[in-house]
């Protein structure tokens, strides 16, 4: 890991391998020493083969991304010293040859002013992000020079003709919008949000196989200088290069992408990455743990519900059951005091027809026998007289 302290560059890192180089001048809005230059080249050197770095991040401190060449350090300082010209313009190609062609992922964040030399890094990064409010410009003109160090090619390459004729001549300067309506950046965002924005795309691209993505961002730049036999030629070479640093690490992306797709339907290529990390037998056994662990819960998650946990005298008491019991208690209680009350209705019920029942029977009796006494009264009244 590169630990080694520089006085122009500021090295920081995120936990995932997303590796920030800040351009640390602010005082000088970043402007570009040939010490600066000395030191940026020795940093993406190094960070291109650590392991730990997967993907960089250009920023600068301050205020500003860069302001361009420093006039008196790069310029004027150097003079009257053809090596030190030569040195300086030597590892100023950090920007333009060894950025085109980086080995990983490269991401410049302008957070600022972003001029005339600064617009090589800016374009040679594979990815460009920038704030709504950045201030752009190719100010070479309007002190007397063209825009050199292959300024000039590269604002040609990118932008439409109208519009790199436009800013190179006039100097006008234009902001974060503007430079992403024209294609100069992917896209611009308000300031407050520029960082999250610019992690949000590092941690998007660090998803993909590091070697495709390697292979394809190297592809779409090189071919765009190729006649359509040699893109072929190069596309395949490209591809079989993926397969072979592929199974360097015991890894086929080919086969395992379209195997997850197909037969495991576990990802869908139009909206997410295939899962570079499984393989046939650890997907299978990591979704029947899936499975598994699911079913469990399902089984578990029911009765713990049901059974709170309270503990009364060092002993665990379910309160649910608890109440359960109480109400089912309750209710027994109050079905016996209905039944019994029945019971008891009914047997007044029953005793009270039966004192009717026999009051009606005496009365009839007594009636009867009264009838009785009337007719033999009668049958004794009715006798003749001798």
């Amino acid at each position: 890991m590169l630990t080694k302290k520089f006085t122009t560059v500021k090295i920081e890192r995120e936990k995932d391998g997303i590796t920030w180089v800040i351009f640390n001048r602010p005082e000088k809005r970043n402007a570009m020493s040939p010490t600066f230059h000395h030191e940026m080249n020795e940093v993406l050197a190094r960070l291109e083969v650590e392991p730990e770095t997967r993907l960089v991040i250009l920023t600068g401190a301050g205020t500003a991304f860069s302001a361009g060449q420093d006039l008196k350090e790069y310029f004027r300082a150097t003079d009257g010293n053809p090596y030190e010209k030569a040195r300086a313009s030597e590892s100023s190609g950090w920007r333009s040859k060894r950025l085109f062609s980086y080995n990983k992922p490269t991401i410049a964040m302008v957070n600022g002013y972003c001029i005339g030399g600064a617009f090589t890094q800016t374009i040679c990064c594979d990815f460009a992000i920038a704030a709504d409010d950045a201030i752009f410009c190719l100010s070479e003109v309007n002190w007397g020079i063209l825009p050199g160090g292959m300024v000039s090619k590269l604002v040609a390459d990118t932008l439409s003709p109208r519009d790199a004729m436009f800013y190179a001549c006039t100097g006008r300067t234009f902001d974060g919008k503007k430079a992403a309506a024209m294609g100069l950046v992917n896209y611009s965002v308000p300031l407050k949000n520029l960082k999250r924005e610019t992690l949000k795309l590092a941690r998007e691209l660090l998803a993909k196989n590091p070697n495709v993505l390697r292979g394809t961002k190297q592809a779409v730049r090189m071919t765009r200088f190729m006649s359509w036999d040699e893109a072929a030629d190069y596309l395949a070479a490209k591809g079989a290069e993926i397969k072979m640093r592929d199974a360097a690490r015991g890894h086929d992306a080919y086969s395992e992408g379209i195997r997850q797709f197909v037969d495991e339907k576990s990802y869908k290529p139009v909206y997410s990455p295939y899962n570079q990390n499984a393989t046939a037998a650890n997907t299978s056994t990591a979704a029947l743990k899936k499975v598994v662990k699911k079913t469990v819960r399902k089984a578990v998650r029911k009765p713990a519900k049901r059974t709170a946990k309270a503990t009364t005298r060092g002993k665990t008491v379910g309160k649910s059951t608890a109440r359960r019991t109480t109400a089912r208690k309750t209710t027994a209680r109050k079905t016996t005091a209905r039944k019994t009350t029945a019971r008891k209705t009914t047997t007044r019920k029953t005793t009270a027809r039966k004192t009717t029942a026999r009051k009606t029977t005496a009365r009839k009796t007594t009636a009867r026998k009264t009838t009785a006494r009337k007719t033999t009264a009668r049958k004794t009244t009715a006798r003749p007289k001798k």
